[in-house]
């Protein structure tokens, strides 16, 4: 099977690592790809991947039996149904699925019909309403972008001041606001492989958007995350799936806009249980590099199963025993304007993976992209695993750079946990 990942994050380059391991792919190509997934997959040079026509041109050219499509942006530009449409199989939904994160309007009232649990959500689109809106929630106040915004388009904060400021700013520049109320409890990221309507589960993690250590700082893509989580019952996610992510995906269906790919559900455990935060299209970027980096089911025959609706007759999945845990180095700036250019050492040590880098060509790696790496550690418990990420951290050099450096601290010292009901 001749296989082509189109993206050039860190999480492009978990799945290009993956699939290298299966025994199925004869070829395998990223595009536009960096300087890590260029290590390990066929470079094939630029590429727009929220250009349909581009993107489906390629796989073509390059007869690709199977197309991955990693970021969010060419499928809710509907890469994946141009794809598709040229007889090709994709692993990504069709735009219209993807409106279950391209539009928060739109995952809100998929659930109010599925009866799905989420935040109380009010939409303004005209800022003479926002203040009445605004004080209809509090005393936490949460802002969002409706549209995409890759992971930075959220304000949580008890300054109503603050608050009304990123609306009127996502307001100015044409972007409807969406505000909801606060959900106590931890986060968990659920990715789900879907082909329709069989839903197949992986592993529960959890990623840390604050750039600063203890949640401090403004959001951004995503600074770190683990899996599994340790404090998580037993149960959690059968019945996550049972209340939360098959019923969407039947309403979705039920609308003639069946959800094939990845389904991402964004929760937090609340003291009434677990409710939705949000729905992304597509693995998750940081969390994916940890969650991936676990699974011993060969990749490639898994995403062919659910591109060609075959997924409920693939065997159960086959996990590494113990824990992985993802640190992000990232470059000076960052989530402001990053600095690129700088050469990095160590990038290609094993366990580090690549998001916004090139090479030269003189062989050297350079920095060029707000996150620039993802540093992976695996063990057999969540202390080894995150103790290995970090020495791993610890050798890279890039001038400028920074990480967290408490990514799955609290839940290696015991101080996550599901707030009791009350």
């Amino acid at each position: 099977m001749r296989v082509l990942v189109i993206g050039s994050g860190a999480r492009e380059h978990a799945l290009v690592l993956a699939m290298a391991q299966d025994p199925l792919v004869t070829a395998l190509a990223c595009a536009p790809g960096n300087a890590g997934t260029q290590a390990v997959a066929e470079h094939l040079g630029l590429l727009d991947v929220s250009d349909a026509a581009e993107v489906s041109a390629l796989a073509r050219r390059w007869s690709a039996d199977l197309v991955v499509i990693g970021p969010e942006l060419p499928l809710v530009a509907g890469v994946a149904d141009a794809v598709r449409a040229d007889g090709i199989a994709c692993f990504g939904p069709s735009a219209a699925a993807a409106r279950i994160e391209g539009s928060k309007a739109f995952a809100k009232d998929v659930m109010a019909v599925a009866d799905v649990p989420t935040a109380r959500a009010e939409t303004v689109d005209n800022p003479a309403h926002l203040d009445a809106a605004l004080a209809r929630f509090g005393p936490t106040f949460v802002v969002k972008d409706d549209g995409l915004a890759a992971g930075k388009g959220v304000v949580v904060s008890s300054d109503l001041e603050l608050a009304r400021a990123h609306a009127m700013t996502l307001l100015d520049g044409g972007h409807p606001v969406l505000l909801e109320s606060y959900l106590d409890g931890p986060e968990m990221s659920l990715f789900c492989l879907v082909d329709g309507r069989t839903v197949v589960p992986l592993l529960p993690a959890q990623d840390f958007k604050r750039v600063g250590d203890g949640d401090t700082g403004p959001n951004t893509g995503g600074m770190g995350a683990y899996a599994p989580l340790p404090w998580a019952d037993a149960g959690l996610i059968d019945d996550v799936v049972a209340r939360i992510v098959a019923p969407v995906v039947a309403e979705l269906h039920s609308r003639g806009t069946p959800f094939s790919g990845l389904l991402y559900a964004g929760l937090a455990l609340t003291s009434q249980g677990p409710q939705v935060v949000e729905f992304n299209c597509r693995f998750g970027d940081p969390e994916a590099q940890a969650v991936l980096a676990l699974l011993r089911t060969p990749l490639a025959g898994l995403l062919n199963a659910v591109a060609t609706g075959t997924l409920a007759g693939q065997p159960e999945l086959d996990w590494a025993p113990g824990a992985a845990v993802t640190v992000v180095v990232a470059a000076d700036g960052y989530p402001g304007t990053p600095r690129f250019g700088d050469v990095i050492v160590g990038a290609d040590a094993e366990g580090v993976l690549h998001a916004g880098t090139r090479r030269r060509e003189d062989g050297a790696v350079v920095s060029a992209g707000g996150r620039v790496l993802s540093v992976v550690g695996t063990g057999a418990d969540l202390a080894t695993a995150r103790e290995n990420a970090y020495q791993r951290v610890v050798e890279i050099r890039l001038p400028g750079s920074h990480f967290r450096s408490d990514i799955a601290l609290g839940a290696v010292e015991g101080r996550v946990a599901v707030p009791a009901a009350g």
